[in-house]
């Protein structure tokens, strides 16, 4: 009974509150917009609680905290208006006038408590848990990145002068520094000097006066044969100390610039030659973090994802269940391989992979993940039941990657583990999520382009994006003597831009550098279906765009690849409107056209963004809409689909003409423009098609 009071506990959308560089909220998969919060006191009411021991208060401490200067009648009207708006903002959907109405705030015996009966995640408390996680673990420098990362920044900044935040403030802020000058420590006793000196910059940026700090800095650069940057931190702290407090440095800390000047420090024999530490003196712990995870050596440095990394780290602090989804090749697997490895150690069972590509079959899917624990079949004993009871009481990563094929199987047995195994947590990659409970599902982006404009960039320019710093340093693989220059440069950028951002894509193309020149590339990438393949080594779905998008096309239903098909005939993208009367017809109903491209844009072949007026907008990266042309003329029904295509947009352009003159003039400009491409591709096969009538009429 307890077992599943507490499964349909967690089966309710969980609320997440962030209040680390600034309050945040959703529900479930709704974000909740600084816009919705039609009353402040109702975001403060909610802020109060996410810090509150236990997430309740007895109702007149809310009172004296949010309406300190209010007679107690004026308080508590106040409140109870503050708890409903905040009920109807967490809730708009439910009825939020009883005390027993909401599922995220109750009112009981004079109580206010959040959360009472669903799932809640603040970032606050992970935070600190992952604070003490590190404090456990000691040895591990993983253990406090992972904490670090999880400071977005200081307590509810836009509630700089709450008295109700302020200690709470001081006190985390003083939990991150002291993290950063422990890893710090870890770092020199590891002799790892860049890396200790990373960790007390940021405390010195936070606070120039900090003089451990600025010790600590003087000691990592002296140890690391830099004396002027050395000097130059003690001649910082002075200023700093002098302009805020009107006082010199520690005498310590004078007779430590001094000895740096001298040249006596460090003494000649305190460092080994190379600056780095032997086998024999390595802390034992990096052997033991060896040994507690299976993941793969990165034979390709990673290129940025600074952001991603970041955010990816703080998600899965806030959930149990972190899903990356997106296109083939868009970088899943290479991303969550990244954050796994920056968090071992930070997990004292373990991190570990579990890669179910190879597998074909459902049943194959525990097996699978109880080989790499190390967990073995018992006779006679369900092995679901073995591996909760092996991962009952450990704390660790699982990362399962390529779900894709396998979806309800991997979300069932995730679904168990989680529900028996209070300390693990799942990172997984899938081109479709599970919809499970408690799944945060996060879309993997593409990587940052250069836009189209007409003056030229320079190479500075384009090095600031991601694609093309991935594209020169995977082609100078190839051919050692390229380079970024400003007359290759508009060729990188339109090889970038051609291909999406999509990373597989542009390392694909980066690995014909050895036979093309880039703007021979560029040139070629009309069909960069056939242009873009790999070597023998790649896995066997990357290596071949083409492969890999046949990956995703042989998981669709029929129904669904006759969409998928039909709407490659949109250039540009397009509404529910459109796909509805253009690609309906056959196995498609018109009323099915929503519920199979809602199915599309799970599985990470349509995009949806924001369009006019904030009316969802669909699209395919480029790659994949020609596949789906390619897909679309082998059926035989590519002229039909596009005379369809060309009537509605002949029909958009008939409505519109009257109105270009009226008071709803900006709105259907606007609407127009955004349909550009397609009126263009409709004219395009007009005047090749001999249908000139329509051209015309266009």
């Amino acid at each position: 009974m307890q077992a599943q009071a507490e499964h349909d506990r967690q089966a309710q959308p969980a609320l997440r509150i962030w209040l680390l560089g600034g309050f945040r909220v959703s529900v479930g998969s709704r974000s909740i917009g600084e816009e919705e919060w039609h009353l402040r006191k109702a975001g403060s009411l909610l802020k109060v609680l996410a810090l509150a021991p236990g997430h309740r208060l007895h109702r007149e401490q809310a009172m004296e905290l949010l309406w300190p200067n209010l007679h107690k009648e004026a308080a508590l009207n106040n409140l109870h208006y503050a708890l409903h708006v905040a009920r109807r903002t967490l809730e708009p959907g439910a009825l939020a006038s009883s005390s027993t109405a909401s599922r995220y705030l109750r009112l009981r015996s004079e109580q206010i408590t959040l959360c009472p009966d669903s799932p809640l995640w603040v970032d606050v408390e992970a935070f600190e848990e992952a604070g003490a996680t590190a404090r456990h673990a000691r040895l591990e420098p993983a253990a406090f990145r992972a904490a670090i990362d999880l400071y977005a920044g200081e307590l509810l900044p836009e509630d700089r002068y709450e008295p109700w935040v302020q200690e709470r403030r001081a006190e985390l802020r003083e939990q991150y520094l002291s993290q950063l000058l422990e890893l710090a420590t870890l770092y020199e006793q590891r002799m790892e000097f860049e890396l200790g000196i990373e960790a007390l910059g940021r405390v010195a940026a936070e606070e120039p006066t900090h003089e451990g700090a600025r010790v600590g800095l003087m000691c990592l650069y002296a140890l690391s044969g830099r004396r002027r940057e050395a000097l130059r931190h003690y001649e910082r702290l002075r200023e700093a100390l002098l302009e805020e407090f009107g006082r010199e440095p520690e005498a310590a800390t004078t007779r430590l610039q001094q000895e740096i000047w001298a040249g006596t420090f460090p003494p000649a024999d305190s460092v080994p030659a190379a600056g780095l530490p032997s086998e024999e003196d390595a802390p034992t712990s990096r052997a033991g973090a060896a040994r507690m995870h299976n993941l793969p050596i990165a034979r390709t440095s990673f290129i940025g994802r600074e952001i991603e990394t970041l955010e990816v780290k703080r998600l899965l602090a806030m959930t149990r269940l972190l899903t990356l989804t997106g296109a083939g090749g868009c970088g899943k697997t290479r991303l969550a391989l990244e954050v796994a490895r920056d968090l071992v150690g930070a997990y004292p069972e373990g991190t570990y992979l579990v890669d179910l590509a190879p597998l074909s079959e459902a049943d194959l899917v525990p097996q699978a993940v109880a080989q790499v624990l190390g967990v073995r079949e018992q006779p006679g004993r369900p092995l679901l039941e073995t591996l909760e009871d092996a991962l009952r009481s450990r704390k660790m990563l699982l990362v399962v990657d390529n779900c894709e094929h396998l979806v309800e199987a991997v979300a069932t047995l995730v679904d168990a583990l989680l529900d028996s195994c209070p300390g693990l947590r799942v990172l997984a990659t899938s081109r479709e999520t599970f919809n499970t409970a408690g799944e945060v599902a996060w879309v993997v982006p593409s990587l940052t382009v250069p836009g189209s404009r007409q003056e030229a960039y320079t190479p500075q320019e384009l090095e600031g994006y991601e694609s093309v710093r991935l594209f020169v340093e995977r082609a100078s693989r190839r051919d050692p003597s390229f380079v970024l220059t400003s007359p290759n440069g508009q060729a990188v950028a339109q090889v970038c831009r051609r291909l999406e951002g999509i990373p597989l894509a542009i390392e694909l193309a980066a690995g014909r550098m050895g036979v093309l020149s880039v703007e021979q590339l560029a040139l070629r990438l009309e069909d960069p279906l056939k242009l873009l393949t790999g070597g023998r080594t790649a896995d066997p779905r990357h290596r071949t765009l083409r492969a890999t998008l046949e990956w995703s096309h042989e998981l669709l239903s029929e129904a669904e690849r006759a969409l998928f098909r039909r709407l490659s005939v949109f250039v540009g993208g397009w509404t529910l409107e459109a796909a509805e009367e253009v690609c309906s017809g056959g196995s498609v109903e018109q009323d099915d056209v929503l519920e199979l491209l809602s199915e599309l844009v799970d599985k990470s072949l349509v995009v949806v963004e924001a369009g006019e007026q904030r009316v969802p907008r669909f699209r395919m990266l480029e790659p994949i809409r020609q596949y789906g042309q390619e897909r679309l003329q082998e059926s035989g029904t590519a002229e039909h689909l596009r005379e369809r295509h060309a009537r509605y947009y002949l029909a958009l352009a008939q409505e519109a003409e009257p109105e270009l003159e009226g008071a709803d003039q900006t709105r259907w400009m606007d609407r127009l423009e955004s349909e550009h491409d397609n009126l263009r591709a409709v004219l395009s096969w007009a005047l090749e098609g001999g249908q000139a009538e329509l051209g015309l009429r266009l």
